[in-house]
């Protein structure tokens, strides 16, 4: 049998998969660059802000290297398995999941965080807006070409494409923040439920139940897989030494356990999970006031969120979380010498508009993006994370039509490796 293979469609173009005679040279002039960059940061953070952000820099910075170097996808992951049945990376979601309710559990159940401030999961209301929101986030992330920590980590590496993508994320999410009060104040919702405090379960019983669940969903995608004889995704290069560390492709279930942990580390750092899209919302509501939008008569910018519309941006703990990813992006391809300005087209720009709009304005009538809604609500034992999943799939599932309408392909059974 021959040796030539075809690429798998990806959320992000994967050029640091290769072997260890093909790795680029470092690029050594930007991981100075973006080193600087991060000292300077640092300092500032350190000298203006509490000890929560620099500590939160640092932990962003992490996230967006082993995103960039696992190409962890969420995107990718949906589309793969809906299109072919290829379940591969669902199945690292499930390990991420796992090792993360495995460490939430006590931290929520005993209110632990480093800095004595008490801790919260991310427990929503299912209503309307949810439903309507993931939805919208599923066919918008395909369309985009990333999902949120997706667009982040994509921008880091330079895909020139996804900056498009975040302007009109920023824009969506704020038009989204805008309408809001109308989405949960006006249209039907459950109470938030939590399994572990909910139910009766407690958090030993939600842990069970959850480790249950996870393990019920892997079994699902293998028998998928098998029944639709799928399609494997390429193997990882075997890098050795330091260099899969640092500049190699790493495997994603390793990366699954990294994200878990570091998650788990923003929790008891900050007292809530890794999130990313509230801060998107507050970018775009900020330059909104600045062009004298009265956003600040928002229902979304009452209460507990008017602090944040009157603070500086660096205040903004989720801000932090985003710039560090995206610093730690873009020394993790510089690293592997991959970083690249790439090419854009107008139909690929059009995706990214729409998609960018869609995910930014799903997102908040969702509670959440990928990382705040499914990551952080199911880690934190909120139904509602499972239901965002569920209906992500299914906006995924239909976006497999309107991809190709854009130029963009998606996967076929033909697209396997020899």
């Amino acid at each position: 049998m021959g040796t030539a293979k075809v690429q798998p469609v990806e959320e992000v173009k994967d050029p640091v998969q290769r072997s260890d005679t093909e790795l680029n040279a470092p690029q050594m002039r930007l991981i100075i660059g973006g080193l600087i960059v991060g000292a300077v940061l640092l300092v500032y953070l350190m000298a203006t802000q509490n000890v929560v952000q620099p500590l939160l820099l640092v932990i962003g910075l992490l996230l967006g290297y082993t995103l960039f170097h696992a190409r962890f996808g969420f995107t990718s992951a949906f589309r793969r398995f809906m299109s072919v049945g290829n379940g591969k990376a669902l199945r690292s979601h499930m390990v991420m999941l796992a090792v993360a309710v495995t460490l939430f559990a006590p931290i929520l159940a005993f209110g632990y965080s480093f800095f004595g401030g008490g801790v919260s999961g991310y427990v929503s209301p299912v209503g309307i807006s949810l439903l309507v929101g993931a939805f919208m986030f599923g066919i918008g992330m395909q369309l985009g070409g990333g999902c949120a920590s997706g667009t982040l980590y994509a921008v880091g590496g330079g895909r020139s494409v996804m900056f498009v993508t975040l302007l009109f994320f920023i824009i969506g999410s704020t038009i989204g923040a805008a309408h809001l009060p109308f989405w949960i104040e006006d249209l039907p919702a459950f109470e938030p439920v939590s399994l572990a405090t909910s139910t009766g379960l407690g958090y030993g019983g939600a842990w069970a139940l959850s480790i249950a669940l996870f393990g019920l969903i892997a079994w699902i995608t293998l028998v998928v897989e098998r029944k639709k004889k799928a399609p494997k995704m390429a193997p990882v290069p075997k890098t050795s030494g330091w260099r899969r560390i640092f500049r190699g492709s790493w495997p994603l279930f390793a990366a699954a356990i990294a994200l878990a942990v570091l998650n788990a580390l923003t929790l008891m750092t900050r007292g809530t999970p890794w999130g990313v899209t509230s801060a998107f919302a507050l970018w775009g509501s900020k330059v909104a006031q600045f062009f004298g939008i009265d956003v600040a008569s928002w229902g979304y910018w009452q209460g507990a969120n008017a602090a944040a519309l009157e603070a500086s941006i660096f205040a903004d703990s989720t801000t932090v979380l985003n710039l560090g990813v995206i610093l730690g992006a873009f020394l993790a391809s510089a690293a592997g010498g991959l970083f690249k300005f790439s090419k854009i087209n107008t139909k690929n720009t059009a995706a990214a508009v729409i998609g960018g709009l869609m995910m930014g304005y799903g997102a908040r009538l969702a509670f959440g993006c990928n990382i705040g809604a499914y990551f952080g609500g199911i880690a934190s034992f909120s139904l509602h994370g499972y239901v965002w999943g569920i209906l992500a799939l299914g906006g995924t599932f239909v976006a497999l039509y309107l991809r190709p309408l854009f130029g963009l392909s998606v996967p076929k059974s033909k697209d396997s490796f020899c």
